[in-house]
């Protein structure tokens, strides 16, 4: 089987990975891509708070012409998925089932999944396009104003939540996805803010003309607007193969330029700790493609173009890391 070469391989087609993707490019640097297409910004079905789009963006049409700003630049686009990756004596080589790339560098921008409430693949899409289920309070809790809210979860992070959405909405409900009620700690925050305590189970969640409706013991309630709080499941099992240090919770370690514990393995986006917000990874995508080019740039190793090489091995590699 042919190995592609690259400077860099990018895992995960979101924003980060594509930003990434066109910093690189743009550094004249040889940048694959490899996307499975499952980026979590699919499912926005339109984002008011991402800065230059007022009117609003899906993240379908977002990633479309993010990729079209990348392959401008020349960047190399590949569906797929890597299912293995290996460090090699002068980088690492990855592999999909349709190919194999081999690179100096690899960002990991594999991002996360919402784990989600029981419905099935259909209502799931249809009620999150009518803004009936939603994942980000960050990102749109604007849109909910003043609306009847719940939050279905039992821990910290769901009155977390709860607390967040009170200051859009004086109709907040906490669920509990258990029978059991909520520690005396976390009912008493929920108490203070006035919200609504349900106990579970939940027996069914169906879409409603107006809203959704959530069953459990005490019965059937409509809600505008419903915000699972049940955690995301963190794709970082590829830095863990290749030793990389993570989190208690799989969030990959990086330090303040991305680098992660594994020398030129780099990491950005929902893959690592911090805001999930699109503007958060495209600023740590930045961050770790100025971070490639200039480790990458100080072993003078890259098959750059004679004028490309001329212009960036310079003297100062460091340009851009503080």
């Amino acid at each position: 089987m042919t190995i592609e070469q690259s400077d860099c391989l990018i895992i995960g087609g979101g924003p980060a990975g594509l930003t990434a993707a066109t910093y690189l490019a743009r550094f004249h640097m040889r940048v694959t891509l490899v996307n499975d297409g499952k980026s979590r910004a699919l499912l926005i079905p339109q984002s008011h708070n991402l800065p230059g789009f007022p009117e609003g963006i899906s993240g379908h049409d977002l990633l479309l012409r993010m990729r079209e700003h990348a392959r401008q630049y020349g960047a190399a686009l590949v569906d797929g998925r890597v299912d293995d990756i290996r460090r090699t004596a002068t980088g690492f080589v990855a592999q999909t089932q349709d190919g194999a790339w081999s690179a100096r560098a690899v960002l990991l921008a594999t991002g996360v999944t919402n784990r989600r409430p029981s419905l099935d693949d259909d209502t799931h899409a249809e009620a999150l396009r009518r803004g009936h289920l939603r994942y980000c309070p960050v990102c749109d809790g604007y849109e909910v104003s003043g609306q009847n809210v719940a939050v279905i979860g039992c821990d910290e992070r769901a009155v977390s939540e709860c607390e967040f959405l009170r200051s859009f909405s004086d109709r907040v409900t906490a669920i509990s996805t258990v029978g059991d009620d909520f520690p005396d700690d976390l009912r008493h925050r929920l108490e203070r803010i006035g919200a609504t305590i349900r106990l579970g189970p939940i027996t069914a969640i169906r879409l409603s003309v107006s809203g959704l409706e959530v069953a459990a013991e005490d019965g059937v309630k409509n809600y505008d607007a419903v915000y699972p709080a049940l955690g995301s499941s963190i794709h970082s099992s590829l830095a863990k193969e290749l030793g990389a240090a993570a989190t208690e919770d799989g969030c990959i370690e990086v330090d303040r330029h991305q680098r992660t514990t594994v020398k030129h393995l780099y990491a950005a986006g929902d893959v690592v700790y911090g805001l999930d917000q699109i503007s958060v990874c495209n600023g740590q995508a930045a961050i770790a493609a100025v971070a490639i080019r200039n480790d990458l740039s100080a072993e003078q190793q890259l098959s750059w173009p004679p004028a490309a090489r001329q212009a960036f091995l310079s003297p100062e590699p460091d340009v851009g890391n503080p």
